[in-house]
């Protein structure tokens, strides 16, 4: 997503890792830059983390389009703040950013959940509205990944939050707690107990898969 930037932030720092020092004083200076208006400053704000955001929302939101423009709107919206001098969350950017990016992706989804209810709640006889089906590609990681999905809509809402901004938006679990803002220990608990249930899921799914193979 746009040419590598030239300032030395570290566009593909290993996932659920916290900022050394190192890493929050270029991260400031990047975000200085920014609120000056350099569009190397900003480039490297987006490699950095663009492909996240758009992993998170794609995750819950199931439309690459959709995704998207999610991401461009989380940008639009952080780009305002930082320039007009509305951001205050020195040395908590990433939480902050993340933020930013769950409480549009539940706006869509709120949004979205309501307008199945009224075309549900349409005249008779009118045809219930389908979701198209996504691509899918070929072997076992495919079925494994269809799966997977599958037992993530079954979550509970919270659950499936926190498991998401864990392994799709690569954020640490101290971040994750800043966000929430909930103590980390009841964050731990939390995603303990929530991939619990994903895996009871994936393995009810798999007995019935294997039930209808064998019938």
């Amino acid at each position: 997503m746009g040419e590598r930037s030239a300032i030395p932030m570290e566009a593909n720092a290993a996932p659920h890792a916290d900022q050394t020092p190192a890493d929050a004083a270029r991260l400031a200076h990047i975000l200085r830059l920014a609120s000056e208006g350099s569009d190397e400053a900003w480039r490297a704000l987006i490699d950095t983390y663009a492909r996240r955001i758009f992993a998170l929302a794609k995750s819950r939101c199931r439309d690459a389009d959709t995704a998207e423009e999610i991401t461009q709107s989380v940008f639009a919206t952080i780009a305002v703040k930082i320039t007009s001098g509305g951001y205050h969350e020195q040395g908590k950017f990433e939480p902050w950013l993340f933020r930013v990016a769950a409480n549009r992706i539940r706006d869509h989804v709120r949004v979205s959940r309501r307008r199945r209810e009224c075309e549900h709640a349409g005249p008779p006889g009118m045809a219930e509205p389908t979701t198209p089906p996504e691509p899918r590609s070929e072997g076992a990681d495919a079925d494994t990944r269809a799966r997977l999905r599958a037992a993530l809509v079954l979550l509970p809402e919270n659950d499936r939050e926190i498991i998401e901004l864990r392994h799709h938006g690569g954020l640490s679990f101290k971040q994750i707690a800043d966000i929430l803002e909930e103590p980390l220990g009841t964050l731990l608990a939390r995603h303990h107990r929530a991939l619990k249930k994903l895996r009871e899921i994936l393995e009810h799914s798999q007995k019935q898969a294997e039930a209808q193979a064998n019938s």
